[in-house]
């Protein structure tokens, strides 16, 4: 009897969160406990986030940005981001807790990452194609360029995966996301905290017309 690969790739999800959570269980409570003292609560940042098939779910991943504050300052994510937060973001350390999300099947941890509800009416039909899977930890277009690479490329490299998808290439991005985390390349837009917002794709212009005389 054949197996289905989509069930091996969930079965890979779940004694990848479970060992990973295990792993990392001091490293996440040593960060939780230095975001208590430099930012104070909450320590998790909770968002909706789209997952499969653009379901809403609530995705959890440690805080790295003061709230919002006029008096201080602190209105854009560069005045918030902390430093602690530039660390936690640029060794991925603020995603740990996602693994739950990876535990409880809202997300893979290879896949489309999960981007803003808001965005979700600004798709093209072939970008919304990168719901057709669940969304991931990594990715794809994060192993290649993170956050400097544009909006167009990265929808591009996500339906990109979802078409091509295979368990070997799933180990080959995790292989590149360890590198690019040890390299800590494209943790942002060029002149950027994080990423540009996406505003939408530009439609291509109509051909003009080039009658013959």
């Amino acid at each position: 009897m054949k197996i289905d690969k989509r069930l091996i790739k969930r079965g890979m999800d779940l004694a990848v969160a479970v060992v990973g959570l295990a792993a990392t269980a001091p490293i996440q409570a040593v960060a939780a406990v230095a975001i208590r003292c430099t930012m104070g609560r909450p320590v998790l940042f909770r968002q909706q986030r789209p997952g499969l098939n653009g379901q809403i779910f609530e995705m959890v991943k440690f805080r790295t940005m003061h709230h919002v504050d006029t008096v201080r300052g602190r209105v854009t994510d560069e005045e918030r981001l902390t430093k602690l937060g530039q660390l936690l973001r640029s060794t991925s350390v603020d995603e740990l807790p996602t693994l739950w999300n990876v535990l409880r099947g809202d997300m893979s941890i290879v896949g489309p990452r999960p981007l803003l509800v808001e965005y979700l009416p600004l798709y093209s039909p072939e970008q919304a194609r990168r719901h057709d899977m669940r969304p991931g930890l990594t990715g794809l277009s994060q192993v290649s360029g993170r956050n400097a690479v544009s909006w167009d490329e990265r929808f591009r490299l996500d339906v990109a995966y979802v078409d091509g998808w295979s368990l070997r290439g799933d180990v080959e991005i995790l292989l590149r996301t360890v590198a690019a985390v040890v390299k800590r390349d494209g943790i942002s837009a060029e002149g950027e905290a994080t990423m540009t917002a996406f505003r939408g794709s530009a439609a291509p212009e109509p051909p003009t017309s080039q009658g013959r005389g």
